[in-house]
């Protein structure tokens, strides 16, 4: 009789680790933990390649939605700020990557693992919280690096861009963007009581972020007082390191508000992913 193949994350986790530790070796806490998130991530990898809709619409939305901006960015006058419709809309493809691709897939994934008892029963075993959470986002972290590196090849040979002036900027808006998404799709799960209704949790989340925080319009084209307190939003510090970064043409008093404001949000996600968010069924 054939054993039918494994289709869970803890089914497929458990296959790919099962065995690879020598009777009589113990592993060191790092090695056994990076296995473990190794085969875990791994799984979910494969999970989501099976997805189709889910590949799809992380693949080809924020490609449209890039498309979208720069004929949104065509009818506004840039004049005096710096950037080129071309620059404005390729960085404000990073933020759709990091809206669609990390934060609204996760909340979705998060909250399918959830109700179909995954996460219950991923807790009995070895792997801790930490590992659980990491594992789960990882794919989609990959994938939306990926996309972000095709962003910035794009820019170079089809609308003669330069690689990132600052890259430090670049990448540190990046990773803390990542970051952020994944914990604040931790957290939005948490309200979340269906897949179903995750397309509507996720939605104040993504238009604030479309029109505030410099997405689909750069915030140098708003009145003084609102871009400061759109300034404030999540996104927004991630936006200003990241198209900064790449373009060059910021001042050191506005990058180091974009930070600061970065790693609060970052660090309040962390906090509600650590308080509120639910193992259980919400059922």
């Amino acid at each position: 009789m054939t054993t039918p193949a494994p289709t869970t994350p803890a089914a497929l986790a458990a296959d790919r680790t099962a065995g690879r530790t020598a009777p009589g070796r113990s592993p060191s806490s790092a090695s056994a933990s990076a296995r473990r998130l190794t085969a875990l991530a791994r799984a979910e990898l494969i999970l989501l390649v099976r997805n189709r809709s889910a590949i799809f619409l992380a693949l080809v939305l924020p490609v449209v939605m890039v498309f979208s901006i720069r004929a949104s960015l065509q009818q506004i006058d840039l004049s005096g700020t710096g950037l080129s419709v071309a620059g404005a809309a390729l960085t404000g493809g990073i933020g759709i990557v990091l809206v669609q691709v990390v934060y609204m897939n996760l909340v979705t994934g998060y909250v399918t693992r959830r109700e179909e008892l995954v996460l219950k029963r991923l807790r009995t075993g070895e792997i801790t919280d930490r590992e659980i959470l990491t594992a789960t986002a990882l794919p989609s972290v990959v994938l939306a690096l990926l996309q972000c590196v095709l962003l910035v090849a794009a820019g170079a040979v089809a609308f003669d861009l330069t690689a990132p002036r600052r890259p430090e900027l670049f990448l540190a808006g990046l990773v803390v963007g990542l970051v952020m998404m994944s914990a604040l799709a931790a957290a939005t799960s948490a309200m979340t009581r269906t897949v179903q209704t995750s397309q509507l949790t996720t939605l104040p989340l993504f238009f604030v972020s479309l029109v505030g925080s410099g997405i689909f319009v750069p915030l140098d084209v708003f009145p003084d007082r609102l871009a400061s307190v759109l300034e404030l939003l999540p996104l927004t510090g991630v936006m200003t390191l990241v198209r900064h970064g790449w373009l060059g043409g910021v001042e050191t008093g506005d990058l180091l508000t974009a930070g600061v404001a970065a790693l609060a949000w970052t660090g309040f996600a962390v906090f509600a992913v650590q308080r509120w968010f639910r193992w259980d069924p919400r059922g």
